[in-house]
């Protein structure tokens, strides 16, 4: 296995720890990705640079059963655009999408220079993000949207059925407010086909976590009686991609989405 559960117990009851590895991203280029746990917190975090200059982030919080994701993108000054532009999308965590927090911060590389490429790829996610989410009160959702979504403050994205899933669990729902949608207003075109850059659009972003431990493996051993058991020996890698459409007050804030 090329990365494997270190067995040796980390310093401290709660581990934090991190992992640079390196990954070819879908254009050939190599960008280094950084992976960190914090079993303390029960989360764990990864981020990488995309062939595009954007730095996305992607934080699972097991405890709330919450992932956020953030895309810082490199704006257009020439185009009237702020140095960057940051978005954050916020879905629920499912059981066995990512391996555990204290697996991830137990993970060593034999050898750090090797490029890794995930070993499987996960269908494209296509994301309805119909519900801003209030980032004063996010942090009853996730204390992680306050660190995470600092920049992004009024661009906090989530949908309608992770809301229903948190709302039984008794989150708060004073946080999430529904946006326009475009049955409420017909005239509502997607932003790459909408002429005027300061109307209402459908916006589209799309972004990949090229690697990431997403499961597992075992393997058996026999002791000396004949009696098998089996033990935590290495991950299964796997890339995933995701598309987020959602509500923009002006096509200016979605400048990247057009017709190439």
């Amino acid at each position: 296995a090329l990365l494997w559960l270190a067995l040796a117990p980390l310093p401290g009851p709660a581990a934090r720890a991190e992992l640079r590895v390196r990954v070819r991203l879908p254009g050939g280029q190599v960008t280094e990705e950084s992976l960190q746990a914090d079993s303390g917190a029960d989360c764990v975090s990864l981020e990488l640079r995309a062939a595009d200059g954007a730095l996305v982030t992607l934080t699972a919080d097991f405890r709330q059963e919450v992932k956020i994701f953030r895309a810082l993108i490199l704006g257009e000054l020439e185009r009237g655009q702020s140095q960057f532009q940051a978005l954050c999308f916020v879905t629920r965590l499912h059981r066995n999408e990512i391996i555990p927090s204290e697996s991830m911060a137990k993970l060593r590389q034999k050898n750090p220079r090797t490029v890794r490429q995930a070993e499987e790829v996960r269908g494209l996610e296509h994301l309805s993000m119909d519900v801003a989410v209030n980032f004063s009160k996010g942090a009853q959702l996730s204390s992680h949207i306050h660190n995470v979504c600092a920049e992004a403050k009024e661009a906090i994205y989530t949908r309608e059925e992770d809301v229903r899933f948190w709302l039984e669990k008794g989150v708060d729902g004073s946080m999430f407010e529904v946006l326009p949608q475009g049955s409420d207003l017909p005239e509502l075109q997607r932003c790459r086909l909408c002429p005027d850059r300061w109307k209402p659009c459908i916006c589209s972003y799309s972004l990949s976590i090229e690697w990431y431990p997403c499961m597992l493996k075992y393997c058996k051993s026999r002791d000396a009686g004949g009696k098998v058991s089996s033990y935590k020996c290495g991950i299964r890698s796997c890339q995933k991609g995701y598309t987020f459409d959602y509500y923009v007050p002006q096509k200016q804030l979605c400048l990247w989405d057009e017709e190439t």
